[in-house]
């Protein structure tokens, strides 16, 4: 059994202090408990890249634990999450300008270990599995995608113990296979999820947007543009709300489609066409050579 480093409750303690970067777990608990005053913990586990839609997943962070509790923000490209020819190295670190924004946003720690501080004894030979919620959409195109996100979700929540561990409901499918482990294996922690951060015309932000060149990021509008026309169509029922966002997506030129699909969120599979309820619409496509997730949550009746 882990001890439990944390004192317990009580309603105030430390204000918040200038971020520190910490890239051990030693130096992670030194920074992130450094006394034994008891507050309410959050993370936000990043790859790093930092944006606004991150940023507004710190504030989230801040505003569930208060201006007295403590803020985490994990920068780590995880290895086990991508697949062969994915873009592990292509993958932007940019660590000055994250702590930068994690500071300004209200975080008390980074901690961005190296792979060797999170897998010290090399690949896990044990790790979690997604099981038939990750074998779908994302989990379909990215074999294996979901079984490395999800073991190293569970090792930074045992370093970080957090009370809260805030993610963006843009990564839909993750959000609720993290939900769903929590659950399963009684995680003692609360997952907030916040609504995902757009650009005024709509795309969705991404860390992975800054490869677009400007005439492909002109026709990944389209993207959003095909979601909003089917949560539109909600109320005429699944079928309707599956055509209306295909007929936007149609002949869009310089668009490779992955994946577009109404999914019933507790089980993340394909919704039939006389499903009535809370529903995401989702999808993933190729704008040039990057690719791009999108979803919106949808009420079909």
């Amino acid at each position: 059994m882990a001890r439990d480093r944390r004192p317990a409750k009580a309603p105030k303690a430390a204000k918040v202090r200038k971020a520190v970067l910490t890239r051990t777990v030693e130096e992670f608990e030194a920074a992130f408990w450094p006394d034994e005053q008891p507050v309410d913990n959050a993370v936000v586990m990043t790859m790093g890249a930092l944006h606004q839609g991150h940023a507004a997943l710190i504030r989230e962070a801040r505003r569930q634990v208060g201006k007295d509790g403590r803020v985490a923000v994990t920068v780590f490209v995880n290895p086990l999450q991508f697949g062969a020819g994915e873009d592990l190295d292509r993958y932007p670190r940019t660590l000055d300008a994250d702590v930068a924004l994690a500071e300004e946003m209200g975080a008390d720690v980074v901690f961005a270990p190296t792979v060797d501080e999170v897998y010290p004894n090399g690949e896990p030979l044990v790790r979690l599995s997604a099981g038939p919620m990750g074998d779908g959409f994302e989990g379909a195109s990215r074999p294996g995608h979901f079984d490395g996100v999800l073991t190293v979700v569970a090792k930074l929540l045992h370093i970080t113990d957090p009370d809260f561990a805030v993610f963006g409901e843009k990564d839909a499918q993750q959000l609720a296979i993290i939900r769903r482990m929590v659950a399963d294996l009684d995680f003692d922690v609360e997952i907030v999820g916040v609504p995902t951060v757009r650009e005024e015309d709509g795309l969705a932000l991404s860390s992975r947007n800054r490869f677009l060149s400007e005439e492909e990021r002109t026709r990944a509008l389209v993207l959003s543009r095909a979601l909003f026309a089917g949560r539109d169509a909600g109320a005429r029922g699944a079928k309707a709300v599956r055509e209306a966002a295909a007929a936007v997506l149609d002949g869009a030129d310089g668009i490779s489609l992955d994946y577009l699909a109404l999914i019933d969120p507790l089980s993340f599979t394909e919704a039939p066409d006389d499903y009535r309820g809370e529903a995401v619409l989702a999808l993933a496509a190729r704008v040039g050579s990057t690719r791009l997730i999108d979803n919106v949550g949808i009420i079909v009746r």
